[in-house]
């Protein structure tokens, strides 16, 4: 196993090594022609995407977005999970009312009874089997846009719009390695060194990505991109988490003006907000990285209603939907009590 200590109950930092994320997933796709063995059919998959963690967060903006929610149902976890796999303890009994299994585990064991690696969200389920699909979160998101396209709503946006597919590849990278991945390799270096050049990459692509949105109003292009859904689930995770739990303290959120009113754009955008739930968030990190907080004690900020303030990003262009429309209402809402938006 290159991690075992993924395989130990709240441990996540290791002395002396630098955080290195297993980004070996199950690498069958979901596709029109079912090349792999799982062609796209509506009402055949649920979508397993715990609302506390950033990867599967995107796949719920993602499956907004689009309006998929008809095509592709939701199986929702709790926040925190222990050492063998993520719960469905948010559901009556315990059990995921569609695949009526306790533990995401028994999803990935139906497809491999000796799967070796750790159980991650988000993970899309063929019903008829109870066996995971896919877990790749990265091709996931892709294959929702792509693959699905004629189960979108109408007026649902293009996320991968052709003249910027090249650039947004390149953003991406930089935002996945230095970000995305970045607080991660900040939060659980096991050493001074590795957590100072983890630390100095991500405070420069913070920097990069500062200047970039000081004069445009979305990563690229003049509309909301997948490159912004994957930035925009770090950013809203930064002052209640990151700041503090990951040690990415340079800044608060707040205090970097053109990312706080380009997150706060987007968290005032349907589809993005209203995705987010912030008690779930904090339990998880907090009461999971038992390293990391071994008190398991959840802070009570911030202040969330900052949220809700004027950005003012009107003011560079754009148009959000392009030729498309906002989401309507949210069919599956957040708990009122856990965002600002209620």
């Amino acid at each position: 196993m290159t991690n075992p200590e993924h395989s130990q109950g709240g441990k996540y930092s290791v002395k002396g090594k630098e955080f290195t994320r297993d980004t070996r997933y199950i690498t069958t796709r979901v596709t029109l022609d079912g090349e792999d063995g799982y062609p796209v059919e509506p009402g055949r998959y649920r979508l397993v995407a715990a609302r506390a963690c950033p990867w599967a967060n995107r796949a719920i903006i993602v499956r907004r977005l689009l309006g998929l929610e008809d095509a592709l149902s939701l199986g929702l976890p709790g926040p925190t999970h222990d050492a063998r796999s993520w719960t469905f303890d948010l559901d009556p009994d315990g059990r995921d009312p569609v695949l009526g299994i306790e533990r995401l585990q028994e999803a990935y064991f139906k497809r491999d009874p000796e799967y070796p690696r750790g159980i991650t969200v988000p993970a899309i389920v063929d019903t008829t089997t109870g066996a995971v699909a896919t877990n790749d979160f990265t091709q996931i998101t892709l294959d929702l846009s792509t693959q699905w396209r004629a189960h979108h709503r109408e007026g649902a946006p293009d996320l991968l719009p052709e003249a910027h597919l090249e650039e947004m590849d390149e953003v991406n990278q930089r935002v996945f390695t230095d970000i995305n991945n970045g607080v991660y390799r900040c939060g659980f270096a096991g050493s001074q060194q590795a957590y100072d050049a983890a630390y100095g990459r991500l405070w420069a692509a913070m920097d990069w990505l500062e200047e970039r949105l000081t004069t445009r109003r979305f990563l690229v292009g003049d509309t909301i991109t997948e490159a912004d859904v994957r930035l925009f689930t770090t950013l809203v995770r930064w002052d209640p988490v990151y700041h503090g739990h990951f040690k990415c303290n340079r800044s608060r959120l707040t205090e970097m003006p053109a990312l706080w009113a380009y997150a706060r754009d987007l968290f005032q955008t349907p589809g993005f907000g209203d995705t987010v739930d912030f008690a779930q968030i904090k339990e998880h990190y907090y009461v999971v990285h038992k390293d990391i907080n071994p008190t398991g004690i959840i802070p009570k900020g911030p202040d969330l209603t900052t949220w809700l303030t004027p950005h003012g990003r009107e003011s560079l262009g754009g148009r959000p939907f392009g030729d498309g429309t906002p989401p309507g209402p949210d069919r599956e809402p957040v708990d009122p009590a856990h965002t600002p938006l209620s």
